[in-house]
């Protein structure tokens, strides 16, 4: 802290030096001037908390220096010291706001217990303005966000409390009211780095400063929705196009960004604010967004709009086409989609969205039934976001490219998991028929039991192990064979009908083409061993 003596007279001035128990009360720096003028250039410098004045002094004294404190300097406390024990002084001081009023002689025990009081008050209203400038801080942050809040709950309700129009001043519920909606999409958000808080400040800041100029509305972050800004216009609605255009072209010049707008129709009562919002969004979901254009700003729902084409009509191609293992098969497919869905030079960002969700959902499916995993989507609003450029611009051309190189990245998981599949397919048939070789296995039997074609069994197996099903069942019973023929206990009609063979005759005329010998003459040879 810092205190400031002003008297004309220099013995007064180290009295008080002297006298004062600074250090106790935290006063660390001491200056002095000797009259009204120097004061004030002192003060003007350093800001003083403590200052004792003298009431007589020449150039300025100490009534009109009070007076100067009071207006340029309030949050000083002031303590007058002066020779006259005056009403006209302790008036004047006690009018200007100093704290206390000493005479000279001034006692040492008086003048501390005034000073500690001055500091006792300045600390109380330091800490005072020190929380209303926290609070005030605290409230113009959240300024924005309680306005979102609060309008976003105008929009959504059909019952106001009174307070809420009072509390915002300009709304007067006989009134009538338009909404506009405002698209702040993902390659916005790119331009400012990915701060959605900023994205929103910046754009807000732009929209409501040119509402202000027209007094005609107020625009805010529409928190029920994700990527969108409403307007409200409650006055000149003969005027909202060129205010929106006028918004458009600014927000486009100043921050390089293409934020389509569109205008819902006026409603008579604040309660159908909502009505407006979806007539609002409805324009901007229908606008053809095959066409250019300098500014995208709507004003009228598009009447003639065509009805959605759906995907799911293409169920059984798309089938196909996973059937194929091809990209080009789904380019073909596309390509037809692609004239049907942009016939009459027409494709809504609805449409775009309903493509994009059924695209989804038939892609989970196919996922799942290949048991392939795969993550679930962002908003579909947002991916196609991804497709308009800074200038507003769809590119149908990178869509259909993003779709190709999903679909490719799709049937390369699927070529991968039908291999592996397959193998353990062709490893679970060697395992079935090492626990069913001692009896008739048909190809047919396998072919139902793995739900696998016969001839891709067949082909399949010749190729993993070199030798078809039934000479591989012929092997396994020679094996079993060989190894039950070491039990001299048993006849070999016993071992034939163990391994599979009715008949052991034939089984005598198999056992010698495998193995070149006949099953006495091996076990005969193998008991001697």
């Amino acid at each position: 802290m810092k205190a400031l003596i002003v008297d004309d007279e220099k013995h007064v001035r180290d009295g008080i030096k002297i006298l004062a128990h600074w250090e106790q009360v935290g006063i660390r720096e001491i200056y002095e001037a000797a009259n009204g003028e120097e004061a004030i250039q002192l003060i003007q410098t350093i800001r003083p908390e403590i200052i004792f004045s003298d009431m007589k002094m020449p150039k300025m004294d100490g009534t009109q220096l009070l007076e100067w404190i009071k207006e340029n300097q309030p949050s000083s406390k002031t303590i007058v010291v002066t020779g006259y024990d005056d009403y006209h002084y302790m008036r004047k001081a006690i009018h200007f706001g100093s704290t206390d009023y000493l005479l000279k002689p001034i006692e040492p025990e008086i003048l501390n217990q005034t000073l500690e009081k001055a500091v006792g008050e300045w600390r109380k209203e330091e800490a005072e303005r020190q929380r209303k400038e926290t609070s005030s801080l605290l409230i113009n942050e959240m300024a924005p966000v309680y306005r979102d809040r609060k309008l976003t709950q105008l929009v959504n309700s059909d019952y106001l409390q009174k307070e809420l129009f009072e509390e915002f001043g300009w709304l007067k519920q006989s009134r009538d009211y338009m909404v506009a909606l405002v698209r702040v999409n993902g390659k916005t958000m790119k331009a400012f780095q990915g701060d959605r808080d900023l994205t929103y400040f910046m754009i807000l800041n732009i929209i409501n400063e040119i509402m202000k100029e027209n007094s005609s509305g107020i625009g805010f972050r529409y928190l029920s929705k994700k990527g969108e800004i409403v307007l409200i216009f409650w006055d000149k609605f003969e005027l909202v196009e060129r205010i929106l255009v006028s918004i458009y072209k600014t927000l486009k010049n100043m921050l390089d960004i293409s934020c389509p707008i569109a205008a819902g129709k006026p409603v008579n009562t604040s309660s159908k604010l909502i009505v407006s919002y979806h007539h609002a969004r409805n324009v901007l979901l229908n606008r053809n967004i095959l066409t250019a254009s300098e500014r995208r700003v709507y004003m009228s729902d598009i009447v003639t709009a065509p009805s959605l084409k759906s995907l799911i009509v293409y169920s059984s191609d798309i089938e196909m086409a996973i059937q194929t293992g091809e990209i080009r098969a789904f380019v073909e497919l596309m390509d037809r989609i692609e004239k049907e869905i942009t016939e009459k030079e027409y494709l809504s960002v609805r449409q775009v969205i309903n493509l994009e969700n059924e695209y989804m959902v038939i892609s989970n499916k196919w996922f799942k039934h290949y048991n392939i995993s795969f993550k679930t989507s962002e908003d579909i609003e947002e991916r196609v976001d991804l497709f308009f450029d800074s200038n507003g611009t769809f590119s149908l051309e990178e869509f259909k490219k993003r779709k190709k190189r999903e679909i490719a990245v799709f049937l390369k998981k699927v070529k991968k998991s039908t291999l592996k599949k397959n193998n353990n397919i062709i490893n679970d048939i060697e395992k079935y028929l090492q626990e069913n070789f001692d009896r008739d296995v048909k190809l047919q039997e396998i072919s139902d039991h793995f739900y696998i074609s016969r001839e891709y069994i067949s082909r399949k197996f010749k190729q993993e192990f070199n030798e078809n099903i039934s000479d591989y069942i012929v092997r396994i019973r020679m094996d079993k064979a060989k190894s039950l023929l070491k039990n001299s206990q048993l006849k070999i009609y016993e071992i034939a009908n163990m391994i599979g063979y009715q008949d052991d005759k034939y089984f005598r005329k198999v056992f010698k083409k495998v193995e070149g010998i006949t099953p006495n003459e091996y076990r005969a040879e193998n008991v001697k061993q």
